[in-house]
């Protein structure tokens, strides 16, 4: 067993080296065990559309009913499908097989104690220790059950139900990009009254088009061309499994989720007496700077749809997400990342009024940054690189935020160096008031991250 692909928030790896169906079924009967110990009975099981994930899903389904729980198989969903079934059908535990934006060799499991609280850290750590012993004894076998259920009726009606459109109809291009949105996202959109135009939406797990990671400004290629071609007033793309967003607007520039979050709290804020707004530590400081201009009070958090999640319930916050295209409403929905969701919040917005979307990011701070910058170290050494130049930057004298990794402060600008929670990668990302300035800042620290790396791999 490659306990590498235990990670910190699913777990996750290349099927059939890493990922296979015996564990699979160790992994569904290690979690039922461990749901038996908190008195839960059921559990909600769907898959994305991968080639593998039907494989894997069938033994993580034999393994939960040999541990003897009942399980609810909504069998082909995106994510949020899956969490909406948990909220359906009342049945908190779920899990769903699925690598999300992972290139089409992978595969992955995300579990979940509920829609909004999702397995992670030393939970997966105890999970994967569970599985070892279990892998070395003969297991008990109990007697459960598999039942078979369509969610897509119920999810259609309730997105139908939470989303009324304002009188402006709207052009509107969306991009599946092959990925499990591509069984649902069609008609959510064409129940909006609104001209859909889509490309990429026959459901195929190999992702021939283009990368099923919409986050990406590259792999927004084709959404962006059909956008400019076809005179749409927006376009929307999917992740994989459909929990993420990326928008275009009508100009054909890519809005990136701080900007996005920074719209939705121009239109959100005003209606709120708790004006709290949790963003992660990649977000820009133009989405700081909106927050407190409206009056509200921005909260960091580390990165990761599992911390968010986990911080959004705790801290009470009602709208909240991350740069990677993961956000959470708990006004009017139920808290969890829905891709589909979060864009028809947007598209509200604009069909209630006959402003272009570009227009609503005019009046948002500007500052010059960088995309995700990976830079490629270890597992094994990339947490004792972040604490190096955590150190480096604290015997400089800069301001520094440890919450996830580092970001250090500048008076005019940022950097973050952090350990990625799915690669051996580490995760960069430079932002300042201008142009000169984000090189200077950029060279400084590129600079010394080379000298570590060097002294540490």
């Amino acid at each position: 067993m490659n306990e590498k692909i235990f990670r910190a928030y699913d777990i996750r790896g290349i099927y059939g080296e890493e990922l296979n169906s015996f564990l699979a079924y160790h992994v569904g009967y290690a979690f039922g065990q461990e749901l038996e110990t908190l008195n839960q009975k059921q559990i909600v099981v769907g898959y994305d559309n991968r080639d593998s994930s039907h494989e894997l899903a069938t033994s993580l389904m034999k393994g939960l009913t040999d541990s003897g729980m009942e399980v609810i198989n909504v069998a082909l969903a995106t994510t949020p499908m899956v969490y909406y079934a948990s909220v359906h059908y009342k049945i908190d535990p779920n899990i769903i097989v699925t690598a999300s934006h992972s290139p089409a060799q992978y595969n992955g499991i995300k579990i979940g104690y509920s829609s909004i609280k999702s397995m992670h850290g030393e939970e997966i750590q105890r999970l994967k220790n569970q599985i070892k012993e279990n892998i070395n004894k003969e297991l008990s076998i109990k007697v459960g059950q598999v039942i078979n259920r369509d969610i897509k009726p119920a999810y259609l009606e309730m997105l139908q139900t939470k989303i009324k459109m304002g009188p402006r109809k709207l052009k509107v291009v969306i991009d599946c990009g092959n990925g499990t949105p591509s069984i649902i996202a069609e008609a959510v959109f064409k129940n909006t009254g609104m001209e859909i135009i889509p490309i990429f939406c026959e459901s195929d797990g190999s992702f021939p088009n283009h990368h099923p990671d919409p986050a990406v400004l590259e792999n927004n290629h084709f959404l962006i061309e059909k956008v400019l071609e076809t005179k749409a007033d927006v376009g929307f793309g999917f992740d994989g499994d459909g929990d993420r967003l990326g928008i275009v607007d009508e100009k054909g520039n890519m809005i990136y989720t701080d900007i996005f979050m920074a719209i939705i709290w121009n239109d959100l804020m005003p209606k709120l007496s708790d004006k709290k707004a949790l963003l992660d530590v990649k977000c820009s400081k133009a989405l700081e700077d909106e927050v407190v201009r409206l009056g509200g009070k921005p909260v960091y958090n580390r990165t990761g749809h599992s911390f968010m999640k986990k911080a959004m319930t705790e801290g009470n916050f009602l709208f909240g997400g991350e740069l990677s295209g993961h956000v959470f409403f708990r006004d009017d929905f139920y808290g969890y990342d829905d891709g589909i969701y979060a864009a028809l919040r947007l598209l509200k917005i604009l069909s209630e009024s006959n402003r272009s979307l570009s227009s609503y990011t005019e009046n948002i701070p500007k500052y010059h940054s960088t995309p995700e910058i990976l830079v490629k170290v270890t597992d094994s050494t990339k947490f004792q690189i972040v604490e190096k130049i955590t150190e480096y930057s604290k015997n400089k004298g800069y301001e520094t935020l440890t919450i996830d990794g580092v970001r250090v402060l500048f008076p005019d600008g940022w950097v973050l160096v952090r350990a990625s929670n799915t690669g051996p990668n580490l995760t960069t990302r430079y932002e300042a008031t201008n142009e000169t300035r984000l090189e200077e800042i950029k060279q400084e620290f590129q600079t010394e991250l080379e000298t570590i790396i060097k002294t540490t791999l």
